[in-house]
């Protein structure tokens, strides 16, 4: 990409936990192809103070993170990029101080999307990438502080729905000290279950047969772990998922992320991540395929229609 543009584009710049990531699409591009993309690391995993606030380091962190996504797009004469903010801000018991303090020092305000909304645009995603072919889809995504589920026949979900079941809220409510017990990791294994029963149980029949997809690096992760490996057809089994959990339970984060597939940023996180899996893979059949492409992609694909673009398509062919 040039350093000035002529063309319309669209950009969404993703704060999360682990980086804000900026990418950018012209009419007629897709998340596989981006125009432009910058990242910048972040940890704001362990910028939480006791009360749930984010630190002065944190979000001076945020900060000069947002600060250097702009200014990228800017550069490249991007001037419609959505600020968003993940619920690893969300959810910090100062998010308006940090929200407001953002962009008083940057001009950018942040925002954020409601769970159903994350859910919708999580769906969106994933059958742009599978297309009609594929059929009916209910759509996981395994998130920080959230898991998002939508299900539908057409272009659009038929159903949304958070919980609040993240890897990175339920490591630090259930499991916070290492080694992990065999009950708090039962009593996680427990409620994850009854939670995840209660939001499908109602739409079950309706969705039986749907194909089931997962599009978070969680259960990217995951089935990795279990024995996928890069450029294959990636699917993640409840069998082997089931046959990983006492393992994980049994190491520290640190030799977690010896594993394969397991990050080290995301180690910590990894029992939560698939305890939660194991929940939704129990009710919702014994399988999901694993999507690249999730609610940043969902919502990158939505700003490019509002351009009069055609609908981008992930082009991959469904078995």
């Amino acid at each position: 990409m040039a350093s000035t543009t002529e063309k319309p584009a669209v950009g969404v710049l993703d704060v999360g936990s682990f980086s804000a990531r900026l990418v950018v699409l012209e009419p007629g591009g897709t998340p596989l192809d981006p125009a432009l993309s910058h990242q910048t690391r972040l940890r704001l995993d362990r910028e939480l103070d006791p009360a749930g606030r984010l630190t002065e380091r944190g979000i001076a962190a945020v900060t000069a993170a947002v600060s250097a996504g702009m200014t990228m797009a800017a550069k490249h004469g991007v001037t419609d990029v959505y600020p968003l903010a993940t619920s690893s801000i969300r959810d910090a018991r100062n998010a308006r101080e940090v929200v407001h303090r953002i962009a008083a020092e940057t001009g950018v305000e942040l925002r954020f999307l409601s769970g159903r909304r994350e859910a919708e645009l999580a769906y969106l995603g994933a059958r742009r990438w599978y297309g009609a072919g594929a059929g009916p889809l209910l759509v996981l995504d395994i998130g920080g502080g959230t898991v998002e589920l939508a299900a539908g026949r057409g272009e659009r979900a038929a159903f949304a729905r958070s919980l609040r079941l993240g890897a990175r809220s339920m490591t630090r409510d259930w499991l916070p000290v290492e080694p992990v017990s065999g009950e708090r990791a039962a009593a996680l294994r427990e409620h994850a279950l009854e939670e995840v029963t209660e939001a499908l149980g109602d739409v079950l029949p309706e969705i039986a047969d749907h194909r089931v997809v997962g599009c978070s690096k969680v259960l990217r992760q995951l089935a990795r772990l279990a024995g996928d490996r890069p450029g294959k057809a990636r699917e993640l089994r409840l069998e082997d998922l089931r046959a990983w959990i006492p393992r994980l339970a049994a190491l520290p984060s640190a030799r977690r992320a010896e594993l394969p597939g397991i990050s080290r940023v995301r180690a910590r996180q990894a029992l939560a991540g698939a305890i939660v899996a194991e929940a939704l893979l129990t009710v919702s059949g014994g399988r999901v395929a694993i999507c690249p492409w999730s609610t940043r992609d969902g919502l990158l694909l939505t700003l490019l229609d509002r351009l009069g673009g055609s609908p981008a398509r992930g082009g991959r062919r469904v078995a």
